[in-house]
């Protein structure tokens, strides 16, 4: 049985698969906004220890933008996985 695939079909089924795996992406990088409103939370729960974590949560949002903003240019200069 052979099956008729052209490159149209092909290019479909590419450009939904690009489309799913942006939206992963988006909800990944939702879930990494919400996991440092937690920490920053349970910063402000915990004065014990509220310092250090403190600089480590705020170490980790500024990581979180700067991966956002790499991403973003990976994307426009097609250097994107």
């Amino acid at each position: 049985m052979t099956e008729n695939v052209t490159s149209e079909l092909m290019f479909e089924t590419l450009k939904a698969i690009q489309s799913k795996l942006t939206v992963m992406g988006e909800d990944i990088a939702d879930i990494k906004h919400r996991m440092t409103a937690l920490e920053h939370r349970m910063t402000s729960l915990d004065m014990g220890v509220a310092q250090v974590h403190g600089d480590f949560s705020g170490q980790s949002m500024r990581i979180d933008r700067l991966e956002g903003r790499l991403g973003r240019i990976e994307t426009r200069l097609n250097l994107a996985d």
